[in-house]
């Protein structure tokens, strides 16, 4: 029997119950699987989200895995208590969504949609947009998610090109990497989409200094983590017109209080850390796979490296 501890924000355990249980009754992995845990040190597996109640790992002296519900693992890769692979969740919904929700906000800003859905004014302009091979969109972030947006931009003939911390070839993307390149990237960003994930070395990596370095005018839009980002950096550009608008979906609180600037700033697009969703029905049968792989001694799929912090 595979004792499973469900340790992950109460208000979770209604929607996740039943497709946890479903996936491993479908793949035929004995279990017990429970929000409650009476004692650590029989626990076989963690189903792990930050807020639940687990801050300490040590006592889960049998635990074989850590496997968490969300693709970010900022708020634990750290934990100096975690004794035992974590993995990440990776699904192709998440890619998805993500893929959609990019490439949507990319469309938005590059055609000019505001203006024509806004300002239905009675004047005629017909000025329109160049085509998306003259629009340079730079992405931050070249990992599975983002090579995904950045082939999908490509696919529509944007000129793509995208910086990471390692060097990666994506087919149809200009690829820059390492920090002496990241300053090249920026200036050709007229759309900047962040991508990464949150190190130490990202936390607070678009400040005023890297925004300095895009071009006039330039759109930013944020669906990775609220902390790559100043926030009143972000602010002071679009008050000079450094940044045009910037569309967001990760903040550096969430829920982003009522009270926050963003939500009133004529400039700024809110959007309630939709890009990509992680769903329960999908996403239990990649924790039952994972549970399986484990259980045959196979690497798991999504393993953090604690040494990169992601």
């Amino acid at each position: 029997m595979i004792n499973l501890y469900f340790c992950a924000p109460a208000d979770l355990w209604q929607n996740w119950k039943a497709p946890l249980r479903h996936a491993l009754d479908e793949i035929g992995l004995p279990h017990q699987l429970s929000p409650e845990c009476n004692d650590p040190s029989q626990v076989d597996y963690l189903i792990y989200a930050p807020g639940g109640p687990v801050s300490d790992f040590s006592p889960f002296t049998r635990a074989k895995a850590v496997l968490g519900l969300w693709a970010g693992v900022e708020d634990v890769v750290t934990n100096p208590s975690l004794h035992i692979p974590l993995s990440r969740m990776i699904q192709s919904e998440l890619r998805d969504g993500m893929v959609e929700w990019v490439v949507g906000h990319v469309l938005r800003y590059h055609l000019g949609m505001d203006q024509h859905i806004l300002n239905q004014d009675g004047g005629w302009n017909s000025e329109g947009p160049p085509l998306a091979r003259d629009r340079s969109v730079v992405v931050l972030g070249l990992g599975e998610i983002g090579q995904a947006c950045a082939s999908a931009l490509a696919a529509l003939k944007f000129n793509v090109l995208g910086w990471s911390r390692s060097q990666k070839i994506v087919e149809n993307v200009t690829c820059f990497h390492g920090p002496d390149d990241l300053s090249r990237a920026l200036a050709q960003a007229e759309i900047l989409v962040l991508l990464l994930p949150l190190t130490a070395e990202t936390r607070l990596l678009i400040n005023a200094n890297r925004i300095a370095q895009l071009p006039q005018g330039a759109v930013i839009l944020n669906p990775g983590r609220g902390w790559l980002l100043d926030e009143r950096a972000l602010l002071d550009a679009l008050e000079t017109g450094q940044i045009e608008h910037a569309t967001l979906d990760a903040f550096q609180r969430e829920p982003l209080p009522t009270d926050h600037p963003f939500w009133s700033h004529p400039k700024i697009t809110v959007t309630p850390h939709i890009a990509a969703k992680t769903r329960p029905q999908s996403a239990a049968c990649f924790i039952a796979e994972n549970i399986q792989r484990r259980e045959q001694a196979k690497p798991l799929l999504g393993l953090v490296n604690r040494q990169a912090g992601y």
